[in-house]
């Protein structure tokens, strides 16, 4: 039942409508009043190709999370897939918003939690310590379980409060999965 959670987590694969399912539901919390801090992610596209992601804080400010490099063979570099995290980009991003000292109750925003973001040993602990916070309700995506477990994702993924869903083409415009991910949140904001 969604009034026993502190979290939200939505899972599917990608390009099922995550990121939009979770500015859907911010935007219905803010315009209810809670208050809603954190980011999203979002695809950079040149023409029909993809060639990177960005950060979106909800404040609306914008920074690169990845874009598409060639093989450059510098070791530092943080690499998924054919991606380049751009990790100091990232951090100045995320990490203020993990160091909220707000005491009132409010949702974070993480979308998402993968293995971009796992580079960054701030961001881990700081969704860690987030998580912990009485006043603060964690809304996140995470990716599908395949390959290499994801540490952090997959104790999100086990984690008896939270409430995970499962996103899918024939779900994800569900009023009713809508209506109990937003009942799970501010319900949780009330304990």
């Amino acid at each position: 039942m969604a009034l026993n959670y502190r979290h939200v987590a939505v899972t599917g694969p990608p390009g099922v409508g995550k990121t939009t399912l979770i500015q859907k539901i911010v935007s219905k919390l803010q315009a209810a009043g809670v208050t809603c801090e954190g980011f999203y992610t979002q695809e950079l596209r040149q023409g029909s190709k993809r060639v990177g992601f960005d950060v979106v804080t909800l404040s609306g400010k914008t920074g690169v999370l990845a874009r598409v490099k060639a093989e450059s063979g510098n070791r530092r570099e943080h690499r998924v897939g054919q991606y380049v995290v751009d990790l100091p980009a990232f951090e100045s991003l995320a990490l203020p918003l993990l160091r909220t000292q707000s005491s009132s109750p409010h949702i974070l925003v993480l979308d998402e939690i993968g293995k971009m973001e796992m580079f960054s040993q701030g961001f881990v602990s700081g969704v860690h310590q987030a998580m912990l916070q009485p006043h603060v309700t964690l809304l996140t995506t995470i990716p599908v379980a395949r390959g290499k477990p994801i540490p952090l994702v997959e104790e999100i993924r086990n984690c008896s409060d939270i409430l995970l869903v499962n996103l899918t083409r024939e779900n994800r415009d569900d009023c009713e999965l809508h209506d109990k991910i937003l009942i799970a949140l501010t319900t949780s904001l009330q304990k």
